[in-house]
């Protein structure tokens, strides 16, 4: 089977990502062992791709590698239309807070900020002024189901509470591409409904693209595409 993952209908529009030829391996002693190898991807306007896998088969050294926190060893990670290992460390930066949100197992929330600050913060380092930012953040919070719970810190928050804080810090700034790792894990089964539909609902509306890696098969079969890593490559489902 080629390696080469792509979407079955045409599509029109450039990439929101792509991985050429991505490969990444570590040494150690004497050996190297490869992790992933020779990936070929591309990721469009909309689309909602699922990442399955067993636990040590490299998804998130996949997440890292496509976010930029990571360099592969060979290959490159294209982002709207730039090339990751062309940019410096404070150009990767811009270019994720303009075009890429990240979701995490868990949450990353700053303890000493309130739901409504930490979904604000992603808007602030891009220069939004406070009262358009805090209008998205409280619209976004709200469409989460804590519309009621703007003025808590992480700390007042449930488990899935800061999920959806997380979520709602990761879409904010309405970027191209949200990378999601087990997104749902922590959550119960209605509200991780809740964040599929949001993900069906800005995938139409938005054409927001969603890459998720999760061991939660019923999310990924809600998704447009699943591809399962296995051996460092990528394959179809």
């Amino acid at each position: 089977m080629s390696n080469q993952i792509k979407g079955e209908h045409v599509m029109q529009d450039q990439a929101v990502l792509s991985c050429r030829n991505l490969s990444k391996s570590y040494d150690e002693g004497p050996q190297s062992v490869v992790v992933l190898d020779d990936l070929q991807l591309e990721l469009f306007p909309g689309e909602r791709v699922a990442i399955v896998g067993s636990s040590g088969s490299g998804k998130s050294t996949l997440l890292n590698m496509l976010g930029g926190l990571d360099t592969p060893s060979a290959g490159s990670v294209w982002l709207a239309g730039e090339e990751l290992s062309a940019l410096n460390e404070k150009q990767r930066g811009l270019l994720r807070n303009r075009s890429l949100g990240f979701v995490y197992q868990f949450h990353h929330l700053l303890p000493e900020f309130t739901a409504l600050e930490n979904v604000c913060m992603p808007l602030l380092i891009g220069r939004t002024s406070i009262s358009e930012a805090r209008s998205r953040a409280t619209e976004l919070l709200t469409r989460v189901g804590l519309g009621h719970r703007l003025s808590h810190k992480p700390a007042e928050l449930s488990g899935g509470e800061r999920q959806r804080v997380a979520i709602a810090r990761a879409l904010v700034n309405r970027p191209g591409l949200v990378l999601l790792d087990e997104p749902t894990g922590n959550l119960d089964h209605h509200t991780a409904e809740g964040i599929q539909e949001l993900m069906r609902e800005l995938s139409s509306s938005s054409q927001t693209a969603f890459l998720v890696v999760t061991h939660d098969l019923e999310l990924a079969q809600q998704m447009d595409r699943i591809l399962r890593l296995e051996d460092g490559k990528l394959v179809a489902n």
